[in-house]
C-alpha cells in the first residue's frame, strides 16, 4: 500500500512540476495576460480540471514556491538554542535557503521567468510586494522569539529588512540592467553577505 502511495505522489508531482513548466515557457513566450489556463494545461497534457486541482489560478503558478521558501527559514530560525547570536541565527536561515537553491536544478531554471513576470506584469509585482511584506513581518518575529534578550521586534525587523530587502534589491536591479539569471542570484547573494557583515561588525561594537 505504501508503495501505491508513493507513485501516486511522484506522479502528482511531476504533473505538478509539468504545469509549471508548461506555465512558465507560454508567460514568456506569449505574455502572463494573454496565457490561459486552457493553453497551460494543454501544454501539460492535462485537462483544465486537472490544473485547477493543483492551483487556484494562474498567479498561484508563479508564487507556487513561496511558502515554502518560508517555512524552510522559520524551520530554521525556530531551532535556534539558548546563547545563538541573532546574526548567526540569521545566518544559518539565509544560508538554508541558498543550499536548497543549489540542491533544485528546477527551482534555479525558474528564478529568471519568475522575477522578470514579478517585475514586468502590474498584478504580479503586487502580489509579489505583499507576500515580501509578509515574509519579512513572519521572519522578524521568529527572530526576535528566538533571541527576545538580544533583540526587540523593531530591531528583529531592522535585522531582516536590511537582509531580505538588501538582497531582492540588488537582484531586481541588476536583472533590470540585463543581468543573467545566475548574474542576479550572484547580486543578490552578495548583498546578502553585505548585509550580514554590516549586522555583524554592528552587533558586535560595545
Amino acid at each position: 500500500m505504501s508503495e501505491v502511495l508513493g507513485l501516486r505522489e511522484r506522479k502528482k508531482l511531476r504533473t505538478r512540476h509539468a504545469l509549471i513548466a508548461a506555465a512558465l515557457k507560454l508567460f514568456m513566450e506569449k505574455g502572463y495576460e494573454q496565457t490561459t489556463v486552457s493553453e497551460i494545461a494543454a501544454a501539460a497534457d492535462v485537462s483544465t480540471r486537472t490544473f485547477f486541482s493543483y492551483f487556484a489560478s494562474k498567479e498561484e503558478v508563479i508564487f507556487h514556491n513561496s511558502r515554502d521558501g518560508i517555512e524552510r527559514v522559520l524551520g530554521v530560525i525556530a531551532e535556534a538554542r539558548p546563547g545563538d547570536r541573532a546574526i548567526d541565527v540569521l545566518t544559518r536561515a539565509v544560508a538554508s535557503g541558498f543550499t536548497m537553491l543549489a540542491l533544485d536544478e528546477r527551482l534555479q531554471s525558474e528564478v529568471g521567468p519568475v522575477n522578470y513576470l514579478v517585475m514586468t506584469v502590474p498584478s504580479l509585482r503586487a502580489r509579489g510586494l505583499l507576500l515580501l511584506f509578509e515574509s519579512q513581518r513572519e521572519l522578524a518575529e521568529a527572530l526576535h522569539r528566538a533571541c527576545p534578550e538580544e533583540l526587540s521586534l523593531v530591531e528583529a525587523s531592522a535585522f531582516v529588512g536590511a537582509v531580505v530587502g538588501g538582497g531582492k534589491l540588488a537582484a531586481f536591479v541588476s536583472m533590470g540592467n540585463g543581468a543573467s539569471p545566475e548574474e542576479m542570484l550572484e547580486a543578490g547573494r552578495q548583498a546578502i553577505e553585505y548585509a550580514l557583515s554590516a549586522l555583524r561588525a554592528a552587533s558586535s561594537t560595545p
